[in-house]
């Protein structure tokens, strides 16, 4: 039994990664899945992605482009404000400027870059890198 679709998501896509497949399935999916797969998508650790429909929740086909070195979920879900994304980037990256932390905030899920930029802070979701 699945217990949290976002962790089965992406141990997925970090196992298909190292054994060098091309291709990985995901099931099921959910809204907060796919905006974390769009926000590793526009890093460019994914390629193309699309959602298949289906009664049991749907399916995600996604393309990997061999980029990803890591990656994985923060639990638990640890507030951010807008000042302290430095903090959580030295405990969930290798270097500065170096991978993406997933940050959801009221404006919508994005990356800590765009977070930063705009001034929002928000709940911490994955890091890939």
């Amino acid at each position: 039994m699945m217990n949290d679709l976002i962790n089965d998501a992406v141990a997925n896509i970090k196992n298909h990664s190292r054994i060098g497949k091309e291709e990985v399935t995901v099931a099921p999916t959910s809204k907060l899945l796919i905006d974390v797969l769009k926000i590793f998508q526009k890093g460019g650790y994914i390629g193309e992605f699309e959602v298949l429909e289906d009664k049991k929740g749907g399916q995600v086909k996604i393309k990997l482009v061999k980029r990803i070195n890591d990656c994985g979920i923060i639990k638990p879900r640890f507030p951010v404000g807008f000042d302290d994304y430095a903090k959580w980037e030295k405990r969930y990256l290798p270097a500065r400027d170096f991978g993406i932390l997933v940050v959801t905030t009221p404006k919508g899920v994005m990356s800590h870059k765009e977070a930063k930029e705009q001034k929002t802070g928000g709940r911490l979701i994955a890091y890939v890198y």
